[in-house]
């Protein structure tokens, strides 16, 4: 296993839904075991095979807002009624002891926590297009047209906000878009040689 140069380090992943956010962090936890993948919090109710801990952290709204009151989430959102957050402590304990902390996670929350945590490092995943995003949208095939368009307009207010970030990646070639996520994380790794 390879650790982490240095000590840890909280890195916030951010980009459209369709972008492959969640197929690249799959893959960097496959492929760095020693990754801690940060787990939010939430008011709603588990659904089944959910378990408390490991999806998410089950909390009750009283509960909750006692968090946001006392400062102990890096950031929070509502969405649906329900609230989600990132834990602070958790967070926090993690780095300390020399783990790299992966958080994937909206704009919003993502400037949220520039300001609340602003050592964290922040990468914005980019689709090669706005029609190849769309593209991949519609090939998942479980939205409406509706839904889809939605996630399209809300596409291009978070594309534009990618210069906020530290790091921009585009997720043309997954192979290279991984490669260069890890190179980001893990400026000290050399390079690998890929099987030909």
């Amino acid at each position: 296993m390879i650790q982490a140069a240095g000590t840890g380090k909280l890195v916030v992943i951010t980009g459209p839904s369709g972008v492959g956010k969640g197929t690249l962090v799959r893959s960097l936890l496959n492929r760095h075991p020693d990754i801690y993948l940060s787990v939010s919090m939430t008011t709603r109710s588990p659904r089944p095979g959910e378990i408390d801990g490991q999806d998410y952290f089950f909390v009750t709204p009283e509960k909750f807002q006692e968090l946001i009151a006392g400062e102990q989430l890096l950031e929070w959102a509502q969405f649906a009624g329900n609230y989600y957050g990132t834990p602070r402590q958790t967070v926090e304990d993690k780095v300390q002891q020399g783990t790299l902390v992966l958080l994937e996670i909206e704009l919003e929350g993502a400037r949220q926590i520039r300001a609340s945590f602003p050592q964290a490092m922040r990468l914005f995943i980019l689709p090669p297009s706005m029609s190849e995003l769309e593209r991949r949208l519609r090939d998942r095939q479980s939205e409406s047209p509706e839904a889809i368009t939605r996630r399209l307009n809300r596409a291009i207010i978070e594309i534009a906000a990618a210069h906020e970030f530290d790091v921009q990646i585009i997720n043309d070639d997954f192979d290279r878009a991984l490669t260069e996520v890890e190179s980001v994380l893990f400026p000290n790794l050399p390079e690998l040689s890929l099987p030909s």
